[in-house]
């Protein structure tokens, strides 16, 4: 068998294996995008940089003086392709916004089948392990560490009988929750009144226990909280 083959192969062996690590801790922690995913992703990267790599091969008896092959323009290529990608796994909930860190986990990926494309390996397996801590270290990082935890808080009540602000205000107060961005909707043909506001706290179980006061509260119709994530 040729070389060239045996190269190719190799690439592409080895995107699917970096792909595809990345891929399953996506797929551990329940994100649509998961294994299969970050694989095709950094194998079809790593594909389309091998055209590069390969170009003479591809035009056999034409003269090199009359192509001019750059790179970067292939990597910007496929770079802007998995824009759209990443932008499918990014979901808007009401106030909540999920999928970020899996959109950055697929541009990631698609980095990396770039430079295996390229025969970059020591880069390659640099930022696999870059991605791997990233994901899985700094994890725990940000649960250990005392920052806010932020959510999505929907309260409705009958518009006859709503809940006054200054009310709620002291509720969230209580529970050692900040509000912001409050809004106010009338539903329902005007019979329902509606609070929506983004609410944090350092404590995540302030949420559990705010949840378990509005469940007791007569004017309270309805209620969720819903928690941001990556």
């Amino acid at each position: 068998m040729d070389n060239g083959y045996l190269v190719i192969v190799l690439h592409l062996i080895l995107s699917v294996i970096a792909g595809g690590v990345i891929g399953l801790e996506r797929t551990y922690h329940g994100r649509p995008a998961g294994f299969r995913t970050h694989t095709l992703v950094c194998a079809a990267s790593t594909l389309l940089m091998l055209l590069v790599v390969f170009h003479k091969k591809m035009i056999p008896g034409m003269s090199m003086d009359l192509v001019r092959i750059d790179p970067t323009r292939m990597a910007q290529g496929i770079m802007t392709g998995i824009g759209f990608l990443g932008a499918g796994v990014i979901m808007k909930e009401r106030l909540t916004i999920r999928g970020l860190t899996t959109a950055a986990s697929i541009w990631m990926t698609a980095a990396i089948g770039i430079v295996i494309g390229l025969g970059f390996y020591f880069a390659a397996m640099a930022a696999i392990i870059v991605a791997l801590v990233t994901l899985s270290l700094f994890r725990w990082i940000e649960r250990v560490l005392p920052s806010f935890q932020y959510a999505g808080l929907s309260i409705s009540t009958m518009s006859t009988d709503p809940m006054p602000e200054e009310k709620l205000g002291h509720l969230l107060e209580k529970h050692k929750i900040n509000g912001v961005n409050t809004s106010y909707q009338l539903e329902e043909g005007g019979k329902v009144f509606r609070y929506q506001m983004v609410i944090r706290t350092r404590n995540v179980d302030a949420f559990r226990r705010l949840a378990d006061t509005l469940r007791q509260m007569q004017e309270v119709r309805e209620f969720s909280i819903t928690p941001t994530g990556d």
